[in-house]
């Protein structure tokens, strides 16, 4: 076969009046090469295949209906085509024929079309996971990031996990930051708040709790699309800016100051910044044009100040609530109790009766309340309690009024079943 430039001059000089046999010594070919090109009508043509008939022939419509929804999974198409069509074929027979279709399909996952949220319709929640520097120590620091989608103001706080309490704790501190409710949250598919959601099948389900927080406060909830972050990208972001500006390169004495430097931080610098996106401080924008469009902050108390849940009695006769550890009698070893938390209390019931009243700490403080009584027998009077309690009844004192030990965790430095058998009794398994 002759390249297209060969062919040109053979179709030029054919055209001078030069004769076959002429053009094929000039240029190196047969006649009969020269002759087929004169005869063949539209110049050069590169060798084509033969159209072979397929299997698959009138099936693209459904060939690509399949591929398509099913994300370009090509074997599941195969699988289908056997089950629905009744036709088996190969694997690369499947490929061979959706592959007109696969630029396709890269390019739908990559395009993201921006689009901008009217002041107070929604707020992006989100948690991203960091490391600081606190009192000399690399601690693995949880921020939860709020965002704004009009103003793109933000309210950043920091948690030692991300349970859902601390998702809720969040939210409740920018409506009352923000003075005002928008109209819809956007989450992501956290386990603590979405149950399922499978946008194939169009069901999402939202933790009951969840539903109950967004019905108090007046919000509808949302979660973006699963795998697909950059749905809300607004807040995504906003994470990214948090961790690189307000954390990365600085030490902290303690984790108070570092909750301390986030308020500060989103006060002075996440607020006051010009934003790339809207080219505006996101508190100017704000006050102009969503301070307003917020629905107004009911007068209610905190969702959280009161909750019931449920705990499983650790082999250090505690309860594990919000970071803190509250004690109960060691009889109680391994049961099942409720917890009732209030604003400045929490309180465990077991068999519908009340075993224990706690003073509520700090959240995350990582701290012990014991009780009076919850050790007698197992732990002789302690060194290294906090507080005024006396000291005459075990393991940090107490005395009539029945007062609260907060117990540093190195208090319970052996096991319970050494204490156990000092005294005859046997800790439940």
């Amino acid at each position: 076969m002759q390249n297209p430039d060969t062919v040109r001059q053979i179709l030029a000089l054919s055209a001078a009046g030069w004769g076959r046999r002429r053009i094929s010594q000039h240029l190196g070919c047969s006649p009969e090469t020269v002759r087929k090109y004169r005869r063949q009508e539209g110049g050069w043509q590169p060798y084509g295949r033969p159209r072979r008939n397929s299997v698959l022939d009138g099936l693209e419509a459904w060939l690509k209906e399949r591929f398509l929804a099913h994300h370009g999974n090509a074997d599941v198409v195969r699988q289908e085509l056997a089950a629905e069509q009744g036709i088996r074929v190969s694997l690369r027979t499947v490929e061979r024929a959706v592959g007109p279709w696969r630029q396709e399909l890269r390019a739908a996952a990559l395009a993201t079309v921006r689009f901008e949220t009217r002041p107070g319709q929604q707020l992006q929640a989100d948690f991203g996971e960091t490391k600081a520097l606190i009192a000399g120590q690399r601690v693995r620091v949880h921020l939860c990031v709020l965002t704004l989608g009009y103003s793109r103001r933000m309210l950043v706080r920091a948690f030692a996990d991300q349970r859902q309490a601390n998702w809720l704790l969040t939210l409740e501190d920018a409506f009352r930051h923000w003075g005002g409710v928008p109209a819809e949250v956007l989450f992501d598919n956290a386990r603590a708040l979405v149950q399922e959601h499978d946008p194939r099948r169009g069901v999402l389900v939202f933790n009951d709790r969840l539903e109950a927080f967004a019905r108090y406060w007046r919000f509808t909830p949302k979660a973006c699309r699963p795998y697909r972050a950059r749905t809300k990208g607004k807040d995504e972001r906003g994470v990214g800016y948090a961790k690189a500006n307000a954390i990365a390169g600085r030490e902290f004495g303690s984790w108070a100051a570092l909750e301390a430097h986030l308020v500060q931080w989103c006060r002075e610098v996440a607020d006051l910044r010009i934003h790339g996106t809207t080219g505006e401080q996101p508190l100017l924008r704000f006050a102009r044009d969503e301070a307003t469009a917020l629905q107004p902050l009911p007068r209610k108390p905190s969702f959280l100040a009161e909750r019931e849940l449920e705990r499983v009695v650790h082999n250090d006769a505690c309860i594990e609530v919000e970071g803190n550890w509250y004690s109960v009698s060691w009889k109680l070893l391994k049961q099942r109790v409720s917890v009732l938390v209030r604003d400045q209390q929490v309180l465990i019931r077991h068999g519908g009766r009340v075993v224990a009243r706690h003073q509520r700490l700090g959240a995350n403080s990582r701290q012990r309340s014991v009780l009076p009584g919850h050790w007698d027998g197992l732990v002789p009077p302690a060194t290294g309690c906090v507080g005024t309690a006396p000291a005459a009844s075990p393991p940090c004192g107490g005395g009539p009024r029945q007062r609260s030990a907060v117990v540093r965790s190195s208090a319970l430095a052996r096991s319970l079943e050494v204490y156990a058998a000092e005294v005859g009794e046997e800790v439940m398994a």
